[in-house]
């Protein structure tokens, strides 16, 4: 049991940093940006050819996070500047890197189980006993998520955050303030897919292989987990926006696991993921209509 939620917790943080960008293009820029699919293999593929070439694998992880904010700009830059519909520029993205993650890591497949990651290169193995990897594992992808949390929080204080909060809110005070809507826009989507490349380095980290069909699903499972989240603490006040969707990815998860529990097997995850889905998207919009009916 205790293994089964140490996984639960662990999956569930490492797809978190993705929410965390999912959240910012689709709750804040109102974008759906299904790139994310195409850049969370992108870190995976990067990071598995640098380890292999013995590059420190927490550089590859900032490598990972600039690759995938660039690819994120692209996305934008095809949208803003060709005027491309963004759910059209987040599919030619997604397309397009399905390749180049091919020609990144040179094949579908990478091992490098035998190379050093951030799990077994790290402070942490000092302060506990040996034989404790799956609670080292666990201590730094919450360190991890939790560094990242703060940092976004803190971003989206700053004047740039607020612009980039009244994108999605309010595009007629962005033009009032005589800032590029456009410009705001492609930093959104640079700093969204810079975490979904991020979360794809750690998660081929921790399972020491890069493989091309990583990303599929990842907008799904990124959609899931900020609906979740947002829904089920959207009545407690004190609860940050970032936190909820970090605990949705959680309980997306969980319940994945209970789903396999119960006797799904693992060729069956991408129906689980689709239904679950559709019972999310269904349950909030009745719950909406009865908040509009009451009101």
């Amino acid at each position: 049991m205790l293994n089964i939620l140490n996984s639960i917790l662990v999956e569930g943080l490492i797809y978190a940093i993705m929410v965390l960008g999912v959240y910012i293009t689709y709750k804040i820029l109102d974008f759906p940006d299904l790139s994310v699919d195409g850049t969370f293999p992108l870190g995976a593929a990067i990071t598995a050819i640098l380890i292999i070439n013995d590059v420190n694998p927490y550089l590859t992880l900032l490598v990972s996070f600039l690759i995938g904010a660039f690819a994120g700009m692209i996305t934008g830059i095809i949208h803003v500047k060709l005027k491309v519909r963004d759910l059209l520029a987040g599919i030619i993205m997604m397309t397009a890197l399905y390749t180049v993650n091919l020609r990144i890591a040179g094949k579908a497949n990478v091992a490098f189980f035998s190379k050093d990651t951030i799990f077994t290169k790290n402070f942490l193995t000092s302060f506990f006993a040996e034989g404790s990897e799956k609670v080292i594992r666990l201590v730094l992808i919450i360190i991890i998520i939790l560094l990242l949390k703060l940092m976004l929080d803190a971003y989206l204080r700053t004047r740039s955050g607020y612009l980039l909060r009244a994108v999605g809110d309010n595009k007629t005070l962005v033009t009032t303030l005589g800032k590029d809507m456009g410009f705001v826009k492609i930093v959104g989507l640079s700093l969204a897919n810079g975490l979904a490349a991020l979360a794809g380095s750690v998660y081929a980290q921790k399972q020491g292989f890069f493989d091309i069909t990583m990303g599929t699903g990842m907008v799904v499972i990124g959609l899931a987990s900020v609906i979740i989240g947002i829904n089920v603490f959207q009545s407690f006040h004190f609860v940050k926006a970032t936190t909820a969707v970090i605990i949705g990815s959680i309980l997306y998860k969980g319940c994945v696991a209970l789903a396999i529990g119960i006797g799904l097997g693992a060729n069956d995850l991408k129906l689980v993921t689709a239904v679950l889905f559709l019972v999310i998207l269904v349950f909030t919009q009745e719950k909406r209509r009865k908040v509009n009916k009451n009101a």
